[in-house]
């Protein structure tokens, strides 16, 4: 098959403009949707821990963003009954502004990229930015700024995501793949990431989820956050080590085989993973100031499956998280795998080795704008590794249109996710 000229790609996107104008991603109204967001969340609840639902919940509640963090689903349901333009590349599917971070890149430097993919899957590339904006918005909003400040940001963003993608459509396809983000050190809240990531080092995750125990050490207990497991339940965590080392390239494999497991606990974590089954190993290599800690960490079926996902398809929930990240960050966890056991799937990769993350009050005054130019970049950058950057930039093109309509649909989509989040709190009495 004859691969289409720069011209003919770059024709393909501007085609798709007839398909869906620009000016067209301005619009949401809720009257569209088909299943109530509670029933949605509450279909989503299946299979979990039946204990953590509540937790879940009670999470939520906290405010208009923790529910937005933990209603992928609502929004997934909401996007798919609204045109779309078809062109695909690896959404991150939880495009939000905390789920960037900083981590430890392979080579020990440490980076900041997009870092949750629970829901990643291929789709049309408009979705991760409207939910990116309406992210914005609220986390705006949160952080002290008026509606038409955190709007503006959303506006900014997306602005940069198109120019972004512009400069890439023009890099030959190889340095596409390699394109370092070079802006964001004068942001803020990227800063603060860095700092943060510094100091999360694998001895201060050592003092901070264990404690002595003999001459050696265990996790801590802490329910309800964290709590170890029963002997069978470590024994079948354990087991399914062997699947996924087989999983992991030859010299990634050389490394694991010199840990040790020395302990099993089961660990709640984020807003939208509460309830799903979470496990965290801790490994030493050459003596207890030698630890490993792996999260093997349950993983569903995106959000987005029903409309994206071929009913017919059988899918490896982990290996779909593993490789989705992989397309479209620059570097990733080298101990990034998956497995499975119990009936299960499983996403593994260490726990917060060198991890910081950006807070909803590091986004006040001018850190939200800053930030936002980043989490567009990023974007830009994630889609072009994973999509092709001309056919995008040729559908973007000029102007600021585009920008200023996904803006619009974030404020919106934040207006009504702040309803969303009254009636869960009326329902549950929270």
């Amino acid at each position: 098959m004859q691969t289409p000229s720069v011209k003919q790609r770059r024709a393909l996107g501007q085609a798709r403009r007839k398909q869906v104008a620009r000016s067209q991603h301005g619009a949401f109204s809720a009257k569209q949707r088909a299943t109530s967001a509670l029933a949605l969340l509450e279909q989503s609840m299946k299979g979990r821990v039946p204990a953590l639902v509540a937790e879940k919940y009670r999470r939520m509640a906290a405010s208009p963003f923790a529910y937005f963090r933990g209603a992928a689903m609502v929004m997934a349901a909401d996007l798919a009954r609204m045109p779309a333009t078809g062109l695909a590349v690896q959404l991150c599917g939880d495009a939000h502004v905390r789920n960037l971070g900083a981590y430890a890149a392979p080579d020990g430097r440490l980076v900041f990229d997009i870092n949750d993919f629970d829901e990643t899957v291929r789709g049309p590339f408009e979705w991760d930015l409207k939910r990116m904006a309406a992210s914005l918005v609220l986390a705006g909003r949160e952080s002290g700024h008026k509606a038409a400040s955190a709007e503006h940001a959303a506006a900014l963003c997306v602005a940069r995501y198109c120019a972004q993608m512009r400069a890439l459509a023009k890099l030959p396809v190889l340095e596409v793949a390699r394109f370092q983000v070079h802006r964001m050190g004068g942001a803020e809240p990227v800063h603060l990431a860095l700092k943060k990531a510094e100091r999360a080092t694998p001895q201060h995750l050592l003092e901070q989820l264990t404690e002595p125990a003999g001459e050696g050490r265990r996790f801590k207990e802490a329910p309800p956050v964290l709590t170890r497991v029963k002997d069978r339940v470590a024994a079948a965590v354990l087991a399914s080590l062997a699947a996924y080392r087989e999983r992991l390239v030859p010299e990634r494999r050389h490394l694991l085989d010199f840990y040790r497991p020395v302990d099993v606990a089961f660990k709640v974590v984020g807003t939208g993973s509460v309830g799903l089954r979470d496990y965290c190993i801790y490994l030493e290599g050459n003596g207890v100031a030698d630890p490993l800690f792996l999260q093997v960490k349950e993983e569903v079926a995106s959000a987005y499956a029903p409309w994206l996902v071929p009913a017919h398809a059988v899918v490896h929930q982990g290996q779909r998280t593993a490789e989705g990240q992989r397309a479209m960050q620059l570097q990733s966890d080298p101990f990034l795998g998956w497995t499975e056991f119990g009936g299960r799937q499983y996403l593994v990769r260490q726990l917060n080795d060198h991890k910081g993350t950006v807070e909803l009050t590091d986004l006040a005054g001018d850190s939200l704008a800053a930030y936002a130019e980043v989490c567009g970049e990023l974007l830009a950058r994630g889609h072009a590794r994973s999509g092709d950057p001309v056919v995008l930039a040729g559908y973007l093109s000029e102007g600021s249109g585009f920008a200023e309509a996904i803006a619009r649909f974030g404020a919106l989509y934040a207006d009504q996710t702040e309803k969303d989040w009254t009636a869960l709190k009326r329902e549950k009495r929270l």
